[in-house]
């Protein structure tokens, strides 16, 4: 049976249950005067599935699952698994359960929030849906890491999962509903410029100075390292963890040489491969694996290592300059921006990866997408006529990739050759190439 506190928190996380004319307003109070759609805005909760909604923190999860069940109000449930009474409460799935049959038979959503922080997070999830309470669910986590182990077998068939990443240029594009093109070209270069230096987190695009960025990003780098890090995955060596964070940061884009770091940072490969595998999971970073196809021409296994985020990078090593001509890393920075707006287009099932041979032809990016593959090499350079390298002819003629695109800053158009056909794209039509060839993520 759930504790009498359990109850009553339960009952203070929820007041609408006792005030339901005041649902929708109370509610009200915990969405931003300002909002961005996101993609995935409209996707629905299947009957008898739970839609897990994963990403990093202060990414938006909460604010879209917010706003997707307030027309359930008052008949919902919101339960937060970062509150210490809530998690021993939910040990065992079953008292809660019947807690919910007995108590509220008429909730007809449930949303569980930062559901990473239970110990058996899947088992929960999974407990929750096999109950049939016959409510939509909603489930939140800003890391996968502690439902990864349980969670492909436990809820198989019971969950559908999604990304929500920090904005992408299309969103906040839609959001700025430019009246005519020229207007439109002006935002999207202003976005693209906040994007590369400072990201696009939502609390740090809708802050007006930017020594208010810089201390929110600060303050995001010191939740992973002092509260994700220390406290949810328990890591000894939070210097090592911290010194790992910023040297990666100084390598997007490069090979992962884990003995060099591991030197480094004075740990042993081990400890770096698991310190890299909790930032991949909480979505700070992401590894890049070599596309092979099937064949032997390739030079390498070794990965590389791409930010979720450029802001999070640039906070790392505490370059904020805004004049990209005069920033040595201007190269790795629109690579890196190339990644998180690829990344933000993929779902689960896609991969992006990226190609390397003997003969030291390289591609930037190779997409998978439903048994098909796309190229996309990356140029920071304003561009006046199509060039295209030898290692996309090289590239094209070893796999006769279903498209491939050259993005850079200056032209948009079409070559077409007996090798294939190369589009030439900027910024500001990379969603609407991928868009083309991925369908709707959702």
């Amino acid at each position: 049976m759930l504790s009498v506190e359990a109850q009553n928190r339960i009952r203070q996380m929820n007041p609408w249950i006792l005030k339901p004319d005041a649902a929708k307003k109370l509610i009200g109070v915990l969405l931003p005067a300002s909002y961005v759609a996101r993609y995935m805005e409209h996707t629905t909760v299947p009957p008898g599935r739970a839609l897990l909604v994963t990403g990093p923190r202060q990414a938006g999860k909460s604010t879209l699952v917010w706003r997707q069940i307030i027309d359930f109000a008052p008949n919902l449930l919101f339960l937060n698994m970062e509150d210490p009474l809530m998690r021993i409460a939910c040990t065992q799935p079953i008292d809660l359960i019947e807690h919910l049959r007995d108590d509220y038979p008429f909730i007809q959503a449930v949303f569980v929030d930062e559901v990473q922080h239970l110990e058996d997070a899947g088992l929960f999830v999974k407990a929750l849906v096999d109950a049939k309470l016959n409510v939509r669910i909603w489930v939140t986590g800003s890391s996968s890491f502690d439902l990864r182990s349980k969670t492909r077998e436990s809820l198989a068939g019971r969950a559908s999962r999604r990304r929500l990443l920090p904005f992408s240029l299309e969103e906040l594009k839609e959001h700025a509903g430019a009246p005519n093109p020229v207007a439109e070209r002006h935002v999207c270069e202003n976005i693209l410029s906040h994007q590369i230096i400072f990201g696009s987190y939502p609390a740090v695009y809708m802050s007006a100075k930017q020594e208010e960025k810089q201390m929110i990003l600060s303050d995001l780098v010191e939740a992973l390292i002092l509260r994700d890090a220390s406290d949810l995955f328990r890591i000894k060596r939070v210097d090592a963890f911290r010194k790992l964070l910023t040297l990666l940061a100084g390598q997007v884009g490069n090979l992962l040489n884990v003995s060099e770091l591991a030197s480094l940072c004075n740990v042993d490969a081990g400890t770096v491969n698991t310190h890299i595998e909790i930032l991949e999971e909480t979505h700070v970073i992401k590894r890049v694996l070599p596309f092979a196809g099937g064949r032997r021409r390739e030079i390498t296994s070794a990965p590389k290592i791409f930010f979720v985020d450029n802001g999070i990078r640039n906070q790392l090593l505490n370059n904020f300059s805004t004049d990209l001509q005069l920033r040595v890393d201007k190269g790795p920075l629109f690579e890196n921006w190339a990644f998180s707006e690829i990344y933000k287009a993929l779902s689960f099932l896609d991969s992006v990866k990226f190609w390397r041979s003997k003969s030291r032809a390289e591609v930037d990016f190779v997409i998978e997408h439903a048994g098909r593959v796309y190229g996309l090499e990356v140029k920071s350079a304003f561009l006046k006529r199509p060039e295209v390298s030898r290692s996309t002819w090289s590239f094209m003629e070893a796999y006769t990739p279903d498209g491939f695109a050259v993005l850079n800053m200056g032209i948009e158009r079409s070559l077409d050759h007996e090798r294939g056909r190369v589009d030439f794209i900027t910024p500001y039509s990379l969603r609407a190439w991928l868009g083309a060839r991925l369908g709707a993520r959702d």
